[in-house]
């Protein structure tokens, strides 16, 4: 271990035990505040600055193998970046990568736990940077990007390194070994464990979460002793070149080769992740995104180990509430957040055609329809309140679902175009809701990612509850919620979760919202529906990424 690796393990120690104390405990518990004052004054004109200056120039990332420097983002608001990235020659750049990893691995779980750590020290401090990024790669607003894609992200990566550094840890790592032999003198042997990395690593980015979704086996793969080549969705690339530039000069200072990490962007139309996944090099796949190329991971990189989160089908049941307006609220909020942007949000909810009872009064299925939908109104209604909440719609293909679902039913609230003062260019859009039937089943076990959301006439809770299990075992979800004031309901439904394998959320009314998960408490996915095969984060997401391989000698 290197002196100033050494500093960082003095430095981060406290913050570890921490950490490992927290994924055991699943309390709230982050080092990283969310709120932007909370980063002093100056820190909000210094990072937007950053930002701006690397718009229209070759980023800073000195690398090996670059033949070229390739980019084109546009932000979902409008604005052209103009910042060119290396592009790779695999053959260069992988060997270096290898070559960089004895040194690593032989640092030890905690000296590299203590490195990564430095490092998302150092990306908190220029969250305001990383949020300026976000803001205008996934079209999301930017208070969310600033706690999503700064603090939240974090707080995953970090989540990510306790886990794996409990998991290298759960044995020695050296033991003396004694065996006796009867009258004969025992035998003695002394043996060493060592954690091994699995290979090189490879990160996918998506467009959306380009850093909350990337940090957790970004951060994984290199605790546990793998480097790590982070290919960004070609949309979201800043973020991601801000994050491995960070991590490879904390490395180099720490006396590491910073070639453990490295940016992998794509020429247009190129294919790369494709190429890279195929590499025999390549150990490890870490994946957001579209199911079709989730799957095709799955089935055509066997050298790897893949983690995907792939598309997944979100539902609420509503049988009765005692908060009608708080459920409501809730509701609206969930439908209207990055509009709908997000594998969390709710798309199917369910209730029985013959109505509800909210607060002890009956309520219709068309009652419900036309509250619901003023509600979101309501929440919507202030153009500058909706621009906060909405973001920008990031890819044509949303607003393509959204002239579809206009001829889905019945349209309970129609889609409206916000206006961004700031951003005349920006698509930003409300949320969409239709009613449809149980029946209707082509159209709600299908995904329709973005503001579209359908309220779906069940005869009975029952057939609800059964409906659900169906869905998300067919077709996963991230995300699952009830409503009831009935305690034999709620348990139905959580069985029904169970037997889907995914997570509930019951009686959402007040400042939590199904949509959101927080690092340390809530897995965000199972791992145990078709939606993604593993959970951000538990051990089972750290424990093949790594192998113990012992040494051992008499003594």
């Amino acid at each position: 271990m290197t002196a100033t690796a050494e500093q960082f393990t003095a430095r981060h120690r406290e913050t570890l035990g921490r950490a490992v104390e927290a994924i055991r405990e699943r309390a709230f518990w982050t080092p990283y505040p969310e709120i932007p004052k909370a980063y002093g004054e100056e820190a909000g004109p210094a990072g937007k600055a950053a930002y701006e200056g690397y718009l229209n120039r070759p980023f800073p990332l000195a690398q090996p193998g670059t033949d070229e420097l390739v980019g084109g983002e546009k932000s979902p608001y409008g604005v052209a970046l103009g910042v060119t990235y290396p592009h790779p020659d695999l053959d260069v750049l992988l060997p270096a990568m290898r070559q960089a990893m004895p040194k690593w691995r032989d640092a030890g779980p905690e000296a590299r736990a203590a490195v990564l750590i430095e490092a998302l020290a150092r990306l908190n401090a220029r969250t305001h940077e990383i949020a300026h990024a976000v803001h205008h790669t996934s079209g999301q607003a930017f208070g969310m990007a600033f706690q999503a894609g700064g603090p939240h992200a974090q707080d995953r990566g970090l989540e990510a390194v306790a886990y794996a550094y409990a998991a290298q840890t759960a044995q020695v790592a050296a033991a003396e070994w004694e065996k006796p032999q009867g009258p004969k003198p025992s035998l003695h042997m002394t043996k060493k464990f060592t954690a091994v990395p699995r290979g090189i690593g490879l990160v996918i980015g998506c467009n959306t979460f380009p850093t909350w979704n990337s940090y957790p086996g970004l951060f994984a793969s290199l605790a546990t002793g793998n480097a790590v080549v982070v290919k960004p969705h070609p949309n979201a690339i800043l973020p991601l070149a801000i994050s491995v530039a960070v991590l490879r000069d904390t490395l180099a200072e720490a006396g590491f080769d910073p070639d453990l990490v490295a940016l992998a962007v794509e020429k247009p139309g190129e294919g790369l992740a494709k190429t890279l996944a195929t590499r025999p090099e390549i150990r490890v796949i870490d994946y957001t995104g579209s199911t079709e190329f989730g799957v095709w991971l799955e089935r055509n990189a066997p050298q790897a180990v893949v983690y995907t989160e792939k598309a997944g089908i979100n539902t609420v049941i509503v049988d009765s509430v005692e908060d009608y307006k708080g459920m409501l609220g809730n509701l609206a909020f969930s439908f209207s957040l990055y509009s709908g942007q997000m594998c969390t949000t709710p798309q199917n909810i369910f209730l029985p055609r013959e109505g509800i009872t909210a607060g002890g009064e009956h309520k219709s299925f068309d009652d419900f329809a036309t509250d619901l939908a003023t509600a979101v109104d309501k929440l919507l209604g202030d153009d500058t309140r909706a621009n906060a909440l909405l973001g920008a719609v990031c890819n044509p293909g949303v607003t393509d679902r959204l002239k579809q679902a206009e001829s889905v039913g019945k349209t309970i609230l129609a889609s409206r175009t916000v206006k961004n003062p700031e951003y005349p260019d920006a698509e930003v859009r409300t949320p969409l809701i239709a009613a449809i039937d149980s029946t209707d089943t082509d159209v709600y076990t299908g995904e329709w990612f973005g503001p579209i959301s359908f309220l779906i006439a069940a005869d009975t809770t029952d057939q609800a509850i059964d409906t659900f299990r169906k869905t998300v075992q067919d077709h996963g979800a991230i995300t699952a919620a009830v409503y009831s004031t009935d305690d034999d309901v709620i348990a139905k439904t959580e069985d029904a979760a169970l037997d889907a394998g995914v997570n509930l959320s019951v009686n959402l009314t007040g400042g939590v919202y199904v949509n959101q998960s927080t690092a340390f408490s809530d897995f965000h996915a199972t791992g145990a529906n078709p939606a993604a095969n593993a959970a951000l984060s538990d051990l089972a997401y750290v424990a093949s990424r790594f192998r113990v391989v012992q040494s051992r000698r008499h003594i």
